[in-house]
């Protein structure tokens, strides 16, 4: 088992990617804190990992609220004693498809918030907990718009800084034996997009988009979730500061 014995924690946890990247974490040994705003996913989720002989807990958190991110990682280290693995997969575009004269700045705002913010938040709060310990492994969402996308201004923006966010953490975590990188998805079939744009909608967009893939299909949640748990293996123990596109090769 690749991460026997490993505390990890996973925001964004009843989402698509992140119930997708808890039970691969469970299944490879971990116990897995799962942290999201719907905790009835949550429930779920643990439900499903402990059925399978799996270990979980969850404790809320709204990851755009520095306070609420300080008491998670608090809880974290009271409960735990310790973190290996955090995988910050908590995040969405909320102001997709808005032309560059009307972005919203509530929409860039939260967009900013989501996935950047809160990344940066957590990053800071598990650093304390790794420093300490001399070992960690912290995954990043990003997305493959993280090069510029002509209709994704913040939420692209957003994305770019998680990039070199990571690089500036790999940076000055290395000395601590603690690895930094981040994911970068293209088009995954994840349930916010499908109920948000309506089940024909996004049969045209998947059919549109899977035929200019190279691999010819779009991403699945457990593409992303394995990504993840090899950057959270100590398979990957000499891979810092990277970017991982995961995109069927989208961008060649």
């Amino acid at each position: 088992m690749r991460l026997k014995d490993k505390i990890a924690l996973v925001t964004g946890a009843a989402g698509s990617i992140g119930s997708a990247t808890v039970k691969r974490f469970a299944e490879e040994g971990a116990t897995v804190i799962l942290s999201d705003i719907n905790e009835e996913g949550c429930k779920k989720v643990v439900k499903e990992i402990k059925e399978k002989g799996g270990k979980g807990g969850i404790i809320g958190a709204d990851v755009i609220k520095e306070d609420e991110i300080v008491a998670l990682f608090s809880k974290v280290k009271e409960e735990y004693g310790r973190l290996d693995i955090l995988a910050n997969i908590a995040g969405g575009d909320f102001e997709n498809q808005v032309p560059v004269d009307e972005i919203s700045y509530e929409k860039m705002s939260y967009n900013i918030d989501i996935n950047l913010k809160s990344t940066i938040l957590c990053c800071r709060e598990a650093s304390k907990i790794m420093m300490d310990q001399q070992y960690g492994k912290i995954i990043n969402m990003s997305s493959l718009v993280y090069r510029g996308s002509p209709m994704q201004f913040t939420y692209s923006a957003a994305k770019g800084g998680v990039f070199t966010f990571t690089r500036s953490m790999a940076l000055t975590l290395g000395m601590y034996n603690i690895t930094v990188n981040a994911l970068a998805p293209a088009l995954v079939e994840v349930d916010i997009i499908k109920n948000a744009i309506g089940q024909e909608m996004w049969e045209a967009l998947k059919e549109d988009t899977a035929a200019r893939y190279p691999l010819g299909r779009v991403g699945q949640p457990i593409d992303i979730a394995n990504c993840a748990l090899f950057l959270a293996s100590d398979e990957s123990s000499f891979i810092t500061g990277q970017i991982i596109e995961i995109s069927g090769g989208a961008r060649l």
